[in-house]
């Protein structure tokens, strides 16, 4: 008797599974009775190698299309990956048989991910107030894309400190854990009434962002002296036109890549040249030769409000793309 015969209905849909990858696996999972996800975790169990030409034909009992090159399988131990990605602990658990009850733990949520919505400014000035080794152990709770934002907005010496510490890190004790997050608690997480600011900074900067950059930098001015609190929040929102020379060359790209050439023509009418060539190196080979060309001509006739209309255009654009993920808005106190 063939392999393929020897094996069971439940056997053949983890195989299925397992070679359909993660993702996909993924979704499906949550169509299944637990008593059909059962099946599948002891099918896998005893399911062994199968090589592609095996799965092909199981692949063709099932009547599905799948693609070439999904190769030998390790089934029972993709098949754990995909459940332990898919289900929580409590699920997994309840499929194996499990049945003690999960113990619901009294006392305060954790700090951690309440860090990780915090505006990195504001949990590195905490850090930067901080002796280096707890700065390191607060990261090491965090996500490593919040460890990262938090680490930019330090100073350098500050920043290599606290990475030195980072890689020679050993466990930490529960007793060190809790008074950190106490501390956390007491002076970053309530130091606003417990208020979230995050909308009413997002408002301030939205309005100080129609603003020119002359404009903008004198009214950032006014509110330091008169003592306004949180404006690294607020800063961290800001965007003008002029900043685009502090985006990395990969987050120029990425702007410019959706932007007409007459939107860019129009914006570098005037502008310095360090801030025109940082944008026409941004963008492909045959639109710079277009917008030289169009700059060389006259720019007679060409109100000033066209101009200041294009490049809020762009600057409008680098915040929305910067909002969605694509890459950081630079910091006011890093440029200077």
């Amino acid at each position: 008797m063939s392999q393929i015969a020897a094996l069971t209905r439940a056997q053949k849909a983890a195989a299925i599974l397992v070679a359909m990858g993660k993702p996909s696996a993924s979704r499906l999972l949550k169509f299944f009775k637990q008593e059909e996800l059962r099946a599948l975790i002891e099918g896998a169990r005893l399911l062994r190698t199968i090589p592609q030409s095996d799965l092909e034909k199981i692949v063709a009992e099932f009547e599905a299309e799948f693609t070439e090159g999904a190769g030998l399988l390790d089934s029972a131990d993709k098949m754990d990956t995909i459940l332990n990605e898919s289900l929580s602990p409590e699920e997994v658990s309840a499929l194996m048989g499990n049945e003690a009850p999960v113990v619901k733990q009294e006392g305060p949520p954790s700090v951690w991910p309440q860090l990780e919505k915090l505006e990195p400014v504001r949990l590195g000035v905490f850090l930067a107030s901080e002796h280096p080794q707890t700065a390191a152990m607060v990261l090491s709770k965090l996500a490593p894309s919040a460890s990262a934002n938090v680490l930019l907005t330090l100073e350098k010496p500050v920043r290599s400190d606290i990475i030195k510490r980072l890689m020679t890190m050993t466990s930490v004790p529960d007793a060190a854990i809790r008074v950190v997050e106490n501390q956390i608690r007491t002076r970053v997480l309530t130091d606003t009434g417990g208020k979230d600011i995050s909308a009413g900074q997002a408002r301030v900067a939205s309005v100080l962002n129609e603003l020119d950059k002359t404009q903008l930098d004198e009214f950032m001015k006014e509110l330091e002296e008169f003592g306004t609190g949180d404006l690294d929040g607020v800063r961290a929102r800001l965007f003008a036109f002029e900043d685009i020379e502090l985006l990395t060359q990969k987050a120029r790209t990425a702007l410019f890549d959706g932007i007409s050439t007459e939107i860019v023509t129009l914006a570098l009418r005037g502008a310095p040249t360090g801030l025109a060539e940082s944008i026409l190196s941004a963008i492909s080979q045959r639109s710079r030769r277009m917008v030289e060309s169009e700059l060389n001509s006259s720019a007679e006739g060409i109100p000033q409000d066209d101009i200041n209309r294009a490049r809020k255009t762009i600057a409008t654009t680098a915040i929305r793309m910067a909002s969605e993920g694509a890459f950081t808005l630079p910091f006011v106190q890093d440029a200077a």
